[in-house]
């Protein structure tokens, strides 16, 4: 699937960004967690989505079935 590539890639770079914010001193403690706030935010439905395309890529539903993914994850 290239949709996890992706993901995953995406995760890198948001990753990257978060090391740049807090490796600049130049930055307030309080703005770098406002700088990370969102950035943190879009990391947590990656990894949700990242670990929902896992499942499903390695229990692919039946045909005409849900694919039953709210079963597995531990949140809801």
């Amino acid at each position: 699937m290239n949709s996890i590539k992706y993901i995953q890639d995406a995760l890198s770079d948001l990753d990257e960004q978060v090391q740049t914010i807090l490796l600049d001193w130049g930055i307030p403690l309080n703005e770098k967690d406002n700088l990370m706030l969102p950035i943190l935010q879009q990391k947590k439905v990656l990894i949700q989505t990242l670990e929902d395309l896992t499942y499903l890529k390695e229990n692919p539903p039946t045909p005409n079935q849900p694919c039953g993914i709210s079963k597995y994850r531990d949140d809801l």
